[in-house]
């Protein structure tokens, strides 16, 4: 199963996104990943979330392939969703309960909503790696951290280790 784990690898496929700068697709999907943060209506969410899905049309993924991303974080998006309609929404319309352990609807709302936004997470980030080459990352990541050489931040090992640490991913699961 976590072979399916798509973080790291590339896709390659002819795609308006997959042409895109490096550097665009970088801070793109770290304003998504932060966009998903700072929401807190489900309106929010269904942007994000309708944006998401437009990349992925655009960038000529198979849904698929995306679906089998999400199956190894499946168990942690369902005991997210569990937890949190156990442990949270003490006010609400009570569901079902046994014993102590009580899921209300504000519980379960909240749960799914957790649940959506850790979904999110792993598709936008696969997203990231999917359409763009190592060699591409590791550029667009130099040239993200090169105003901070200044600073002494050596941006190139930095884009570098980020990079390995990225495409070693599929070999460790591997």
């Amino acid at each position: 199963m976590l072979q399916d784990l798509l973080i790291g690898q590339y896709y390659p496929v002819e795609s308006p996104v997959h042409r895109l700068d490096p550097r665009t697709k970088i801070l793109a999907t770290m304003a998504l990943v932060m966009a998903l943060f700072f929401v807190r209506v489900l309106p929010g969410y269904g942007a994000v979330a309708l944006l998401t899905i437009a990349v992925i049309v655009a960038a000529r993924l198979p849904v698929s392939l995306i679906a089998r991303s999400l199956r190894p974080v499946l168990w942690l998006v369902l005991l997210t969703v569990g937890l949190h309609a156990l442990t949270s929404g003490r006010e609400g319309e009570l569901l079902w309960h046994l014993g102590p352990l009580r899921v209300t609807d504000d519980g379960l709302a909240l749960g799914l909503v957790m649940g959506v936004r850790l979904a999110l997470l792993v598709v936008i980030s696969s997203l990231l790696t999917l359409t763009t080459s190592p060699i591409e990352l590791t550029d667009g990541i130099e040239l993200l951290l090169k105003p901070l050489r200044r600073l002494g931040v050596p941006a190139h090992e930095v884009a570098m280790m980020m990079t390995i640490a990225l495409r070693f991913i599929p070999t460790l699961v591997d």
